[in-house]
């Protein structure tokens, strides 16, 4: 069975992944896509209806993860070690929060992410992060 296939099943078995509602788009070469749709109950605040920032932490640290998984030097596990993340706006109610990130980067021990998260503005992001990530020696 190939990583991808592999990272894929991880992914969309995760229950915090399942009860936030992602979907995984696109899994491939270093690349993860997922996005999650609008939910009332992950609202932070009811009376604006603006998603709560951990559920945007969870699903942009979900699609890191994705990303390490599926590059092609690493292997098909790994464990978030650091995710800074800089939110720039609240996601508009209603919308649909979709994640893209990229693991650029592979040393020995350590996977190198940037992650941005985007709503229907796609030129203005919600948040937009950087994260390391464990790997095991791939040499």
């Amino acid at each position: 069975m190939d990583k991808v296939k592999i990272a894929r099943q991880f992914i969309e078995a995760i229950p915090h992944a399942r009860d936030l509602g992602m979907k995984l788009l696109k899994l491939e070469g270093g690349v993860a896509v997922i996005s999650m749709p609008y939910d009332k109950k992950l609202a932070g605040n009811p009376v604006t209806g603006v998603i709560h920032g951990g559920a945007v932490s969870a699903l942009m640290d979900t699609c890191s993860g994705a990303a390490v998984m599926s590059h092609p030097s690493a292997p098909a596990g790994t464990a978030t070690i650091d995710l800074r993340i800089d939110y720039m706006r609240s996601a508009k109610p209603g919308d649909t929060i979709t994640a893209t990130a990229t693991c650029y980067h592979i040393t020995r021990s350590v996977a190198f992410v940037r992650v941005t998260a985007i709503d229907s503005d796609v030129d203005n992001p919600v948040a937009a992060a950087t994260g390391t990530f464990t790997v095991e020696d791939c040499r």
